[in-house]
């Protein structure tokens, strides 16, 4: 199986990580951590994450760690605060000193992590005794329509596409999963909820021209298509998405989040 490519902030962002920033303040939010922090964000990606960081959560200073070169470079260009800093590093072997942050904490990246408990065990390693350890993941399953929708029609013509479905990839993005994760690092108070956010695509176009970008694993099927292969998959997508009067077309996201406290 091909592995997604993950090097273009910007196509990126125009695919999904747009929608992480509403889903990173509701995640904020429900952390509730006190102002003057010390943050560490793995998998940082483009930065959506830290900068809503940034903005909500008054942090003393974030590092940003991500294994994509293209993606760190792209969040130093993106984020200009002073109190943010970026750099390349492998989330199972965090680039950092034990117990040297009050709070970790990943967006939408966990998943893609090969062996993902020991990423979630490097959260445990680095965060301060009684300090927060958190992430939110896509509920690529059933909750994240923009993926579900693809992959369904997807499978109608090529039912061989149903390996590269994250939805059956991802089994680590359930709340069972999720918590076994987080109690088996060590962490205490294990808690989850899901975050749902609406997805409002302006029409067929707005949805399909994203997954021409070649990030992730969808975008990366996509680009193994022949071009008539491609228009198949678009027409059968604009038939089958709940495409509204006026064009446009609402789908609705869920995320689940975790977070947990490291042991004092």
């Amino acid at each position: 199986m091909a592995h997604p490519v993950w090097a273009d902030g910007r196509a990126y962002e125009a695919y999904v990580g747009r929608w992480s920033r509403p889903v990173a303040g509701e995640f904020l939010r429900w952390l509730a951590v006190p102002p003057g922090r010390r943050w560490l964000d793995v998998g940082c990606g483009t930065g959506a994450l830290t900068s809503t960081v940034l903005a909500l959560g008054d942090p003393r200073h974030v590092s940003g760690v991500d294994s994509s070169p293209g993606f760190v470079a792209y969040a130093r260009a993106a984020v200009r605060d002073g109190r943010a800093a970026f750099q390349v590093g492998d989330a199972r072997a965090l680039p950092l000193p034990d117990r040297c942050v009050d709070v970790v904490v990943s967006g939408l990246a966990v998943n893609f992590v090969p062996e993902p408990a020991r990423a979630v065990a490097e959260f445990a390693r680095v965060v301060r005794p009684g300090g927060v350890a958190a992430a939110y993941v896509w509920d690529y399953a059933g909750g994240m329509a923009l993926l579900r929708h693809f992959w369904d029609a997807a499978a109608l013509l090529d039912p061989a596409v149903a390996e590269r479905d994250e939805g059956r990839r991802f089994a680590g993005c359930d709340p069972g999963s999720l918590r076994g994760m987080w109690t088996d690092a060590g962490l205490t108070a294990v808690a989850l909820r899901p975050v749902d956010v609406p997805m409002v695509f302006a029409d067929v176009d707005d949805y399909w021209t994203p997954f021409l970008g070649g990030q992730g694993p969808a975008p990366s099927y996509v680009a193994s298509l022949t071009a008539p292969q491609r228009a198949r998959l678009r027409d059968l997508l604009a038939a089958r998405l709940p495409v509204a009067p006026d064009g446009s077309i609402r789908l609705t996201a869920r995320a689940w989040a975790v977070r947990g406290t490291a042991p004092a």
